[in-house]
């Protein structure tokens, strides 16, 4: 027999989105709950997100004049996953996440506010204009006290820290220029302790969880989950260097995070590296690691949730280096994204998940991968505008630019064929010209038009022939992978049979993504991750009881 350091009724390993909103629920139901965070800071990659959380017929889409139904979610989101997730959990999803929401807000801190983001795809039939992303309004992180500095914070802090996503896309347009930062409102909010987005949610569900007393231990890493006559009991962690034996009478929930820092699991998993994540560099596929050892069954393990990502030389994060996500370089009229060949290939204002999956095409001979290395191509009105690499146009240039007076000589510093480019930016320009990209549709979609510059004749169209130009690399990045272990409706983990592993669960990105390879819209990470992490809890709790009844 095991020989317990900690006994609970429900483990949670982790301390993002769906680990808090389980743990919350759980002991919601009368439970002892404990949580794991192998870091000495909380929040995982929910803290340094935008925190929106995507939730079809969520109580706030009417303040935004959006209505919502059933049917429509179904129809959108079932479309979008192909039959590359199972109906049964997109369906769960579906019905779950607005009561999800509505439970969050009624028993937490948190509150929420609608974005007029679209969905990611809002041409297809059951798509929204706006409403179904909503994003947490600020919070006061001093409430939290001792834990206050805990919660991770975004490398850009406070410039993620304290505007709103929707300040950033609608209000200021920060995103396409720094230079619009309102750094009076920043500076205001943060005497007051206010701060938004992923952080603010983290800290709503902290506070959550501390008026329940529930322990958290921090450092304190999941490493082996223990069964005794064919149930999850428990778990081996290491803390302060040594084992540390954690027990669990309803049973362990898996909500630690994917795998994309895990380059041995990419290699055998992925279509390609992801040279380039934007999360925080502990995401190593440790609850995966520990559900496979169960013989869980494994799904979804070729998708991500993708992100084109460039690196400004120097910037780094938690000793690793930092990735910033590319959201102007490629949405802003007078730029353009082109391989080797110098040939465009994607429609560079589309999703930033559709925009990455493309950098992994295979060349036609099957080897290599056709664009990469990938660059972003711009000019000077482009540079006379917005930010490049978050230097903004009054900004000097330093001194990693690529720059050059003419095309070719811009395609020999990046090693670009230069008369594929030459030919690529001669057809764009007319595209630009006659408002109609004709190779790939840039600028149809409405999500196209929303990411790009409202006051210019066309938001993501633009010619680029003023010179100087220039040119920045960009890698696969991602905001987490996908891939995990199966689950059903409860997010309990299945076997390879389909069977249930008793007492195990797993929900965010530590499961098999219930969105196939799909991305619903603006927070479609941590709203399916939250709608499961609400699920395991409830359910493990219940487990708990019942444990306890037939033991007695």
């Amino acid at each position: 027999m095991t020989k317990w350091d900690y006994e609970a009724d429900v483990v949670v390993v982790g301390s993002g989105g769906a680990a808090f909103t389980a743990a919350i629920l759980a002991q919601d139901q009368g439970t002892r709950v404990v949580i794991l965070e192998r870091t000495d800071k909380l929040g995982g990659t929910t803290a340094i997100s935008g925190g929106a959380v995507w939730i079809p017929m969520n109580s706030h889409m009417k303040e935004v004049g959006a209505t919502d139904s059933r049917e429509e979610a179904l129809t959108y989101c079932k479309k979008l996953t192909d039959g590359r997730a199972p109906d049964a959990l997109v369906e769960t999803f579906v019905d779950v996440g607005h009561q999800m929401v509505d439970y969050i807000e009624s028993h937490t801190p948190v509150r929420f506010s609608p974005m007029t983001m679209p969905d990611y795809h809002p041409e297809e039939n059951g798509a929204k204009k706006g409403g179904r992303s909503i994003e947490p309004q600020t919070f006061d992180l001093s409430v939290l006290g001792e834990w206050t500095d805990t919660v991770r914070s975004h490398p850009l802090y406070p410039f993620m820290g304290c505007v709103t996503s929707e300040e950033l896309w609608h209000v200021f347009k920060v995103l396409l220029n720094a230079k619009n930062l309102p750094v009076e409102l920043i500076m205001e909010r943060m005497d007051k302790g206010q701060v938004v987005h992923g952080k603010a949610l983290i800290g709503g569900l902290l506070k959550a969880c501390l008026d329940r007393n529930i322990p958290i231990l921090l450092e304190t890493r999941g490493r082996q989950l223990i069964r005794e006559d064919g149930r999850i009991v428990g778990l081996r962690a290491e803390k302060e260097g040594r084992d540390y034996f954690i027990k669990a009478q309803g049973g362990v929930v898996l909500a630690c995070g994917g795998f994309e820092w895990n380059v041995e699991l990419q290699t055998k998993f992925l279509p390609g590296i992801i040279t380039h994540p934007n999360t925080p560099p502990f995401n190593e596929g440790d609850g995966l690691i520990m559900a496979a050892e169960m013989g869980a069954d494994l799904a979804n393990m070729n998708e991500a949730w993708w992100m084109p990502s460039m690196h400004t030389p120097g910037d780094e994060y938690e000793g690793r280096p930092y990735s910033n996500l590319c959201v102007a370089e490629r949405t802003a009229p007078h730029c353009i994204l082109v391989n080797s060949q110098g040939k465009r290939f994607v429609n560079e204002a589309a999703t930033y998940n559709e925009v990455a999956k493309p950098l992994f095409n295979v060349n036609e001979n099957g080897t290599g991968h056709r664009n990469l290395p990938c660059w972003a191509v711009s000019d000077s009105q482009y540079r006379e505008k917005y930010s490049l690499m978050a230097v903004s146009p009054d900004d000097p240039e330093p001194e990693w630019f690529v720059k050059a007076d003419t095309l070719e000589e811009l395609a020999a510093k990046i090693g670009v064929d230069a008369e594929g480019l030459l030919e690529t930016v001669g057809r764009f320009n007319g595209f630009a010209r006659a408002g109609k990209d004709k190779d790939f549709g840039r600028g149809d979609s409405a999500y196209d038009r929303f990411v790009g510059d409202k006051t210019t004749p066309h938001p993501v169209l633009g010619t680029i022939e003023k010179a100087p130009f220039y040119a920045i690399p960009l890698y696969p990045g991602s905001l987490g992978t996908k891939g995990g272990p199966r689950t059903n409706n409860d997010a309990q983990v299945l076997d390879v049979w389909g069977n249930i592993i008793p007492g195990l669960y797993a929900a965010g990105n530590a499961a098999a993504g219930v969105s196939g390879p799909a991305y619903y819209g603006g927070g479609g990470v941590i709203g399916t991750a939250m709608t499961f992490g609400y699920l395991a809890g409830i359910h493990a709790a219940a487990e708990a009881k019942r444990q306890k009844q037939e033991a007695a």
